[in-house]
């Protein structure tokens, strides 16, 4: 009975290593990729002159200098369509897993009525939105 106890430990400690050696590649490449963003960072500072002059210290838009006050009105509308846009990108982002697991055997129908019921309520907030004439431009 000992041996058998014994060969049980041993080849969980056998997956336990090969688990951790499958992640320790994932962390060896994180560790790169932070030190090369930290060498980057600090050879551009090392690098780059620094001469503070009033006209690079001056606010500045797409190369046009700046005029009137620091700050202007924006229409809500232009957030509501910024608004309308991220809910449907978020749709699609759904979408993606859901042809995925639909191709699965076993949960077809299930999915099937779940991404309809997702897209009902999408459905229903484009018809209120269209109710409210947020999508007319004027």
């Amino acid at each position: 009975m000992r041996e058998t106890l014994g060969n049980s430990t041993i080849a969980a400690a056998d997956v336990a290593a090969g688990y951790f050696r499958s992640y320790s590649v994932v962390g060896l490449l994180a560790l790169i990729g932070v030190l090369f963003v930290a060498v980057a960072f600090g050879a551009g500072r090392l690098l780059r002159p620094v001469v503070p002059t009033p006209e690079k210290l001056l606010t500045y838009e797409c190369g046009v200098d700046p005029v009137g006050e620091g700050w202007a009105h924006t229409q809500v509308r232009y957030y509501v369509y910024a608004f309308l846009y991220v809910i449907f990108a978020v749709d699609s982002i759904f979408l993606f897993p859901w042809a995925t697991v639909f191709a699965a055997p076993g949960y077809g129908a299930t999915t099937l009525v779940e991404m309809f019921i997702f897209l009902g309520f999408l459905a229903v907030g484009l018809l209120y939105a269209y109710k409210k004439g947020v999508l007319t431009w004027a």
